[in-house]
């Protein structure tokens, strides 16, 4: 007789595997996204902001600015609340918008923008400056830092660059000082230990930024030497340059080779372009 139920020896068929759930594999700019999010939820507690960066945009140029807007509209991250055209009123008009950066050109009609952002860092010390200018030179960046900002980023810079820019200042230390994309490969900068950080050369430190204060290679210059570069920038001979100072030719070659050396520069063609990129041919 055979016994009720199941077979002796029969084996229980195994159950199906479970069906492939549907898998999205995530883009660089999602993953890029989901590191951002990680970092603000670990600096939630460390005075970042947890909404959108609101961000005040100080420059003449409105095509420019409308630009970022669309590109900081893209991202979702961050809040164009406000324009202005020069720096008349960035005080008031940071404290009406509650902005939580600037944008800020530094070469527009009206009060000097140095000055400017200087008297912002002194009202609302927890706004962060952030210089977008078309120019790039030793002694803006230096400035820049002085006046109170936390970046120097140039107008030739790809807007996602100054998007991350924006985000990367709100969600460092104070101290750190950005550098875009652009200024890296074109100036010249000092270190904090005193090296200089050659066009193209990454600091040390961080992808963008700089811990303390950026030293223009052009503070290394004597007054002597400043002088003589600003002569040399000005298409002036060596000769000439001595009939205007009173000095032997000798003596300015001198003055020239170490200039040179100071500035890391091999030809006197290229410390004319540098003194004109620098400005001081305009002086």
């Amino acid at each position: 007789m055979k016994p009720h139920g199941k077979s002796v020896g029969s084996t229980p068929a195994p159950a199906p595997p479970p069906a492939p759930s549907a898998r999205t594999v995530p883009t660089s700019e999602a993953m890029a996204r989901s590191r951002d999010a990680a970092r603000l939820s670990a600096l939630s507690g460390q005075g970042a902001v947890s909404h959108a960066i609101r961000v005040l945009c100080v420059d003449d140029h409105a095509v420019l600015v409308e630009g970022l807007k669309a590109q900081f509209a893209i991202d979702g991250r961050i809040e164009v609340v406000g324009r202005l055209a020069s720096a008349a009123g960035l005080v008031e008009e940071v404290q009406r918008v509650k902005a939580d950066a600037v944008l800020l050109d530094i070469e527009m009609p009206g009060p000097d923008a140095f000055e400017s952002a200087d008297r912002l860092r002194r009202a609302c010390p927890d706004v962060r400056v952030i210089v977008l200018s078309a120019h790039i030179r030793d002694g803006f960046i230096s400035a820049s830092f002085a006046a109170g900002a936390c970046a120097y980023f140039a107008k030739s810079d790809e807007p996602e660059d100054i998007v991350s820019g924006v985000y990367q200042v709100m969600h460092r230390r104070s101290e750190t000082f950005l550098l875009g994309p652009k200024v890296r490969e074109r100036c010249q900068v000092r270190q904090p230990n005193g090296a200089a950080l050659s066009a193209g050369q990454t600091p040390s430190n961080s992808s963008l930024g700089l811990v303390g204060a950026p030293t223009s290679l052009l503070q290394s210059l004597s007054a002597r030497e400043a002088e003589i570069l600003r002569l040399i920038g000005k298409g002036l001979s060596r000769h000439r340059i001595a009939a205007e100072l009173c000095r032997s030719v000798k003596t300015i070659d001198g003055h020239q080779d170490r200039i040179l050396r100071k500035l890391g520069i091999s030809t006197r063609a290229d410390l004319m372009r540098f003194a004109i990129r620098e400005g001081l041919a305009q002086a």
